[in-house]
């Protein structure tokens, strides 16, 4: 099958979608992001790509802190309206029931399965996004989202998205074990 070159683009796959929460003026403000990833093991380290101009960011800066909460696909609605406006016109602090954990200045939603808080370590202005670098403190799932004590991803159903289509996706089918389908591969 012949390729055609296409200009870039943030065509990696899977973009997780995650609301990323922090306090700013004392309220829980929430703005959904997929530019995500792990970057380190231990500790466990993430980084957020966002745009500074993000009214979340400001609240990220100032804590020093932020969430990351993953919410299934009955959220969507309430996750893209958290796109669609600015925390500087909206109070959004009402949107979702949120918890306090480890971390000040970290609002945690209730309603989203698994919830991660992290701690700011540094950040990296880039041309239009600024990364984000936070280390994990600490991880809370449901408890009927846990299989053996381990996130059952079936359960917390975690969206993705994608681009230029700017789509939200459910997660896809299993299709074999990691470190173990490979075994019997014979180049």
């Amino acid at each position: 099958m012949a390729k055609v070159k296409i200009d870039p683009g943030p065509f990696v796959v899977p973009m997780p979608v995650v609301l990323v929460g922090a306090e700013v003026e004392g309220k829980a403000n929430f703005m959904p992001a997929a530019f995500l990833g792990i970057v380190n093991i231990q500790p466990v380290t993430v980084v957020c790509g966002l745009n500074p101009k993000h009214y979340t960011c400001l609240g990220i800066e100032q804590n020093e802190a932020f969430s990351l909460n993953i919410p299934g696909p009955e959220l969507v609605e309430a996750t893209d309206w958290c796109g669609l406006r600015s925390g500087q016109k909206v109070d959004k602090s009402r949107v979702f029931e949120t918890f306090k954990g480890e971390l000040s200045g970290v609002p945690l939603i209730e309603k989203c399965r698994m919830n991660i808080e992290c701690e700011l370590t540094h950040l990296v202005p880039l041309a239009v996004d600024t990364v984000y670098f936070g280390e994990v403190v600490s991880v809370h799932v449901d408890e009927e989202a846990l299989e053996e004590g381990n996130p059952d991803w079936r359960k917390i159903a975690p969206m993705i998205f994608t681009f230029p289509d700017k789509a939200y996706w459910k997660l896809g089918e299993y299709v074999a074990p990691a470190w173990e389908a490979g075994k019997k591969f014979e180049p």
